[in-house]
């Protein structure tokens, strides 16, 4: 008889992934055997998960290297992004501590939940084929659900949850049938035969290659809850306990823009012309709905949701320039994003107490006479989400207006610049508040001593970074030059 035998495959290039996989399973076994007050056990393994994680990513050769038959690849660009994938949750978690303790939310699932979440992260972002993405797309949707539900006794955070996997579960199957489509016009789901077999002058399927990417542009859209797919993003925003609303909008965005770049430049750049007319549709609506829609809300929740809509919208602009430098700029400004955004909500959660959630905009009244080095933190984070110089967000907004206007958009740079100065209103309104209004509550702020260090750290990244831009910029640059 003879005997069938099977490649082994080369396990070094998803050593992280690995390591991260078998760490979330020993925390979740050691956490079994821990009382409440010996929680700090799984909240150390978790950060040290993260940590290790980071290591194994930064030790690598920084080549490009694809392993189980050409379904993950390992390249620059997923190193970086799985970097600050690690750096954004361990920072959620140091965060959201006190937070989940008042709250009895200070257990072992969440930190299995967020470190699963953080895998399906990574996948997305190493995946090379049609079936992985989708995985690891589930992988982290699943995680999120179950993260948001988490506080069973809260209605609201049920309630969004509900929205949130109902919603979710339709974006997927849009997703998945675009892949369908692109799979039986190309006989292939690994992404670089798709790409040569769309680019193949004989192709008879044009139309169900359109259609195809149509629901994928769809689907890619409701994971970075631009318009007209926005509509869970508000409300799963304010329903979640904070400290996931948090997770929620920061480091899955790197995800969602990976699988950006990994299906529509990727797989189908020979059909550019295409997509692109979908994402300029996508980018304006987003900036109008977004900037508009914030100015009216008096939830900080509410407002940071509309916020992070107008923001996708400059990401897409950033990609829909079909060029390295736009590619470049969209890294950089997905990167940004994810700083200002842990440090708008850290301040949420830093105003947070047990019976209190600090989620409207009168909380931050006077916050510069209650403690004036977080009022000076907010407002370097508020500047940088508007756009104003000398910080990241001046800067990230540049740089996609500079490849946008290029690449021959010169209309649709003018659209954003508007767009954006009225979306500076609802910011500035933030910085009013909390300078010359008189505070309503005199609680002292008393925050652990790591947030407290790391809320400062990060409010100082977001001015140095808009200072000093260019490493930053040339990592992104580089990475994509390397992996595309």
């Amino acid at each position: 008889m003879q005997s069938i035998g099977f490649p082994v495959p080369d396990l070094a290039p998803a050593a992280p992934e690995i390591f991260l996989l078998t760490a979330a399973c020993v925390i979740l076994m050691v956490d079994l055997f821990l009382k409440d007050e010996s929680r700090w056990v799984s909240y150390s393994l978790t950060l040290a998960t993260l940590a290790g994680c980071a290591y194994l990513i930064g030790s690598g050769s920084g080549a490009t290297v694809y392993t189980f038959s050409d379904m993950f690849v390992r390249d620059p660009m997923a190193d970086v992004l799985k970097v600050f994938v690690c750096i954004a949750v361990a920072g959620i978690l140091i965060y959201g501590r006190g937070y989940v303790g008042a709250r009895g939310m200070y257990r072992g699932e969440l930190f299995v939940l967020a470190l699963f979440a953080a895998l399906g992260m990574m996948v997305m972002i190493s995946a090379s084929h049609l079936l992985l993405l989708y995985l690891g797309l589930e992988l982290l949707s699943l995680s999120l659900y179950s993260m948001v539900a988490l506080q069973r006794d809260s209605r609201p955070a049920v309630e969004a949850a509900m929205k949130y996997f109902v919603l979710g579960a339709l974006a997927s199957g849009l997703l998945l049938y675009g892949m369908s489509m692109i799979y039986g016009a190309t006989g292939t789901m690994q992404l670089g035969q798709i790409a040569s077999a769309i680019a193949a002058a004989d192709n008879p399927k044009v139309w169900v290659l359109g259609l195809g990417v149509a629901f994928i542009v769809a689907g890619v859209g409701f994971k970075l809850g631009v318009v007209p797919f926005h509509m869970w993003v508000p409300d799963v925003y304010h329903g979640a306990p904070t400290a996931i609303t948090i997770f929620i909008g920061s480091a899955p965005k790197m995800a969602a823009f990976a699988l950006l770049m990994r299906l529509l430049v990727s797989a189908l750049e020979a059909m550019v012309s295409d997509w692109q007319q979908m994402l300029v549709l996508l980018s304006v609506l987003s900036l109008a709905i977004g900037n508009l829609t914030a100015i009216v809300q008096t939830n900080i929740k509410r407002m940071l949701a509309y916020s992070t809509i107008s923001h996708m919208g400059f990401v897409l602009i950033g990609v829909l320039a079909g060029d390295l430098n736009g590619y470049g700029s969209a890294m950089f400004y997905v990167v940004a994003y994810v700083l200002m955004s842990l440090a708008a909500f850290g301040m949420v959660l830093l105003l947070s107490r047990e019976g209190f959630e600090a989620d409207m905009l009168d909380d931050f009244k006077g916050l510069n006479q209650r403690s004036p080095w977080y009022a000076f933190v907010m407002l370097l984070t508020m500047f940088s989400m508007a756009g104003l110089p000398p910080t990241i967000g001046f800067y990230a907004k540049l740089s996609v207006l500079q490849a946008v206007f290029a690449a021959g958009y010169a209309w649709l740079a003018v659209v954003a610049v508007v767009l954006s100065l009225i979306g500076a209103f609802y910011y500035l309104r933030i910085v009013k508040l909390m300078y010359f209004d008189a505070p309503q509550d005199m609680t002292p702020i008393l925050p652990q001593p790591d947030m407290r260090l790391l809320l400062s750290a990060n409010g100082l990244s977001i001015l140095v970074l808009g200072i000093l831009p260019q490493p930053l910029m040339a990592l992104c640059i580089a990475s994509i030059q390397y992996s595309l």
